[in-house]
């Protein structure tokens, strides 16, 4: 199987050197990626209109798992399908509170689990220009949308799970949470025995015709019909084969600058960057490899009607600089209503997001990881400069005594100032090499205020957690 895959690696190496495509190293393509550090992950499908909500009951799990959860017919999924309506849509708008917010790059489902497709597509009646009253393809306008503002434009796409889309897999995750039919048991011994299915109308082909009649061409379709792709969001490797994965990984020929993550067939086909969900690693757990937390802003990706349990600005921010600090990228994910809207809290924690970004951002954008670790009162971003290193420090935890130290200093200060402000701040470098950063009584953003201190030379790299005087 290692022979197969080298040779497709190969012959997309000829392929693009025959068509005059440049074949770019990884960190060529990865060059954007680790500039932009912050995107959008949108989850939008069907599974937004019932809204986490199934025969009169709130459904448990998250909202794009509802199909699943509740065990729903695939003949009831697609008639609730047809009134897929979102009149609303408006993705100029979407596209502008990205960057608004600061975000370089959107990802968003073309196809999640429940496999319904929001592009137009001659592999699966499944989409929404077949499928809904809708009748129109949602991803070409997001497209020329994302070009019009200079924003990344990424791809989720399930190339294995697949709910509806006959031969897809589905997980065997059992729970009797959720379920719809009230004879749990039933449904308990059928799902083991089909693999996770509960619906015969779910295994009327095989796998490997799943691949070859859905998965693969629609995969192509997303990288011929759209213009530049740069990512490709794989989800989930649920049954994948060494042979399905071959055939997918070598569509990436239509898109040489394109990225993908790491969850198309575990481990021979680790992309480009790893994808922690939900959580951002400890420094511990780092191995030099690129990475991208992808984070809900409260507890679902897909939309519920019911989950405002919303995160503050406080934590979005800390979340993104803690990120950054650890040499990562953050991926916050939107989940849109049925019509093609952005909940209303989100819109609002975007703008708040995107107000910190336009002061800050150069504290996030185009860096590197801390050279100290963590600091228990914030943290630190790094940048290289023509004369030497921009330093960071982001400060949480505003100093009870009005300094914060910073230990192993070894470089000589240029400059230090207030971003949010622009006033200068003392600096003092003691003999024992801590340097001692002044500040004002009280912070100028209680958010999160960031001192850029200008450094000559190179600043060395450590990973150890530091704490320092509050």
């Amino acid at each position: 199987m290692k022979k197969t895959i080298a040779a497709i690696a190969l012959i997309t190496i000829l392929f693009q050197s025959i068509s005059g495509q440049k074949v770019l190293t990884k960190d060529e393509r990865m060059e954007w990626w680790r500039e932009a550090r912050f995107g959008m992950f949108i989850h939008w499908g069907v599974y937004s209109i019932p809204a986490g909500t199934w025969d009169g009951r709130q459904i448990g799990s998250i909202g794009e798992w509802i199909m699943n959860r509740a065990k729903i017919p695939v003949a009831d999924y697609q008639r609730m399908a047809k009134d897929f309506n979102p009149v609303k849509y408006d993705p100029d708008a979407w596209v502008k509170m990205a960057k608004d917010a600061g975000m370089k790059y959107i990802v968003i489902t073309s196809k999640h689990h429940d496999g319904f497709a929001l592009f137009e597509s001659k592999a699966s009646k499944w989409n929404v220009v077949d499928g809904t009253v809708y009748g129109k393809d949602l991803l070409k306008p997001l497209a020329e949308a994302c070009k019009k503002y200079g924003i990344k434009l990424g791809f989720y796409y399930s190339q294995a799970q697949d709910w509806n889309n006959p031969g897809g897999s589905a997980a065997r995750k059992l729970t009797k949470e959720g379920w719809a039919n009230p004879d749990s048991v039933t449904i308990d011994a059928y799902t083991k025995e089909h693999k996770g299915h509960w619906d015969p109308a779910q295994e009327k082909k095989s796998f490997a015709q799943y691949i070859d009649d859905v998965a693969v061409p629609q995969v192509k379709e997303l990288l011929t019909n759209y213009g530049d792709v740069a990512v490709l969001w794989w989800d989930t490797p649920t049954n994948m084969t060494d042979e399905a994965a071959t055939k997918l990984q070598s569509l990436l020929s239509l898109q040489p600058a394109i990225i993908t993550n790491d969850r198309l067939k575990r481990p021979n086909f680790p992309g480009d960057h790893k994808t922690p969900e939900q959580k951002i690693p400890n420094l511990a757990d780092l191995d030099g490899t690129d990475w991208e937390t992808c984070m809900t802003m409260n507890g679902t990706w897909g939309y519920k009607s019911y989950d405002h349990n919303y995160k503050s600005i406080e934590t979005i921010i800390h979340n993104l600089v803690d990120i950054a600090s650890k040499g990562g990228n953050f991926l916050l994910n939107v989940g849109p209503t049925s019509e093609g809207e952005f909940p209303a809290e989100s819109i609002e924690l975007l703008s708040k997001t995107g107000k910190w970004m336009k002061v800050n951002g150069e504290a996030i954008y185009g860096t590197t990881a801390s050279p100290w670790g963590l600091f228990d009162w914030g943290r630190c971003t790094q940048k290289a400069t023509k004369n030497g290193t921009s330093l960071y420090f982001t400060v949480f935890t505003w100093p009870a005594d009005g300094e914060i130290v910073i230990p192993e200093f070894t470089n000589s200060v240029s400059s230090a100032k207030l971003l949010a402000t622009g006033a200068s701040v003392k600096t003092s470098l003691a003999k024992d090499g801590k340097l001692t950063i002044s500040l004002p009584a009280t912070a100028p953003d209680p958010v999160g205020t960031v001192i850029r201190v200008d450094v000559r030379g190179k600043v060395g790299q450590k990973t150890v957690n530091t704490t320092v005087k509050k």
